[in-house]
């Protein structure tokens, strides 16, 4: 009995969602609670689960289209018996194609009909690299599992169409022959590949606009010595791993220095909502992560409550959710304020963007070995720049550096986030 895959809800304000790729092709074997589809939305990646064990019936939407909460993308067959000799079916097909059908009547007659009824398993590689070649991907013979068309198979198809052409060139002149091998050899180093823009993407894409083009965005710059942070982590990284499973980081250090910054600038954790300046007691801070997809920002909510182990727990946790796209939506809206370590990637000074409607962004970077002054003396101290980008609407230039010297301040002297002074 045949089962429908239904789009699930993916969040209060998502209703339309995109199809990403399909984990399954018809004819494969499924078990219950096993990813079938990746369905994209313009904040994370959602996947839809068997309800049963089976085998994968038809694809009803094919990658990249639009589809609704509550539309059937596909079918399961939850009965194996007929679905499993449906796939066997397909590989004999391509056999008699060749040679005459007198050999088996019976088979025979199965075999063909067994073709249209599954759809032609064209792999996508093996779909593209057959439209680039003029290529008409159903009419080439699959070696793949179940029939299946591959790019391999396409590639020796193009050789078996152009092969012919070698010798026809052979009563003419000899000189004509070499040049024609040659443009083939030129255009194989030169080609292409059109990919749509996923929609994590494009949201992306449109975000980033809309901060610079409804924003009065200016960016302030220090820089922080990271001597007391890291010899604190070297002295307490032990005992700390030991006791929380966990390492402690840089990220748990400017969450709380970034609170307690944004406690004496308030507008930073506000945001303009038509004519209104809407300032918050709470302290949603959005972390920045290169996910699997693109650039992601999961929300430690509330995250003035939370321990230094809490928040490297959650950070981590993002991290790794985020890498296997398995984010929720509702995990990545409502922040309040983001921060964004370009460190990681070897970023020596950037200006960040806001993540609207949010008033501000701290950027974060590598640190480095540089030669300052201390007490008179030139000395080589671990630097980090430190970047605030906000928006001048709502936040003064005043405001915006006292913010930034008040997070230097608590990270070179991390003692003060504890006696918060």
């Amino acid at each position: 009995m045949p089962l429908g895959l239904v789009v699930p809800s993916v969040g209060e304000s998502v209703t339309e969602v995109e199809i990403g790729d399909w984990l399954k092709q018809p004819g494969d074997p499924v078990r219950k609670d096993e990813a079938v589809v990746v369905l994209e939305t313009d904040k994370a990646t959602v996947e839809i689960y068997a309800p049963a064990d089976g085998t994968l019936g038809r694809q009803l939407k094919a990658k990249g289209a639009k589809v609704k909460v509550g539309d059937v993308v596909g079918t399961l067959e939850t009965d194996g018996t007929p679905a499993a000799p449906a796939q066997p079916a397909a590989t004999p097909a391509a056999t008699p194609a060749a040679p005459a059908a007198p050999a088996g009547p019976p088979q025979a007659a199965t075999a063909p009909s067994a073709r249209p009824a599954n759809e032609p398993r064209v792999m996508p590689a093996a779909a593209r690299a057959a439209a680039q070649a003029g290529l008409k991907a159903e009419e080439i013979p699959g070696t793949g599992p179940g029939g299946r068309v591959l790019k391999e198979d396409v590639q020796r198809a193009l050789e078996a169409k152009t092969a012919p052409l070698a010798p026809e060139p052979s009563p003419a002149p000899v000189s004509v022959a070499p040049p024609a091998p040659a443009p083939a050899a030129v255009a194989a180093g030169r080609e292409e590949e059109v990919v749509p823009m996923s929609l994590i993407r494009r949201k992306i894409a449109e975000r980033l606009l809309q901060a610079q083009n409804t924003m009065a965005l200016l960016t302030t710059f220090n820089e922080a010595d990271m001597t007391a942070v890291m010899a604190l982590r070297a002295q307490h990284q032990e005992a700390f791993q030991a006791r929380y499973q966990i390492k402690l980081g840089l990220m748990s250090f400017f969450v709380k220095a970034t609170i307690e910054a944004l406690k004496e600038v308030p507008a930073l954790n506000a945001e303009i909502r038509g004519t209104d300046i809407v300032y918050r007691n709470y302290f949603d801070i959005g972390v920045a992560i290169g996910g699997g997809r693109g650039l992601v920002v999961p929300v430690l909510r509330h995250a003035e409550r939370l321990s230094f182990a809490e928040i490297e727990r959650a950070i981590a946790d993002f991290a790794r959710r985020a890498r296997e796209n398995k984010l929720r939506p509702d995990e990545l809206v409502g922040g309040t304020f983001t921060l964004t370590n370009g460190g990681v990637y070897g970023s020596l000074l950037s200006t960040p963007l806001i993540n609207p409607p949010q008033s501000g962004v701290l950027g974060m970077h590598a640190i480095q070995d540089r030669p300052v002054a201390r007490d008179g003396q030139v000395v080589i101290r671990p630097m980090m720049y430190l970047a605030l980008t906000y928006d001048h609407r709502l936040v003064d230039g005043r405001e915006a550096v006292t913010f930034l010297r008040r997070v230097k301040e608590l990270i070179e002297n991390p003692a003060r986030m504890l006696l918060e002074v």
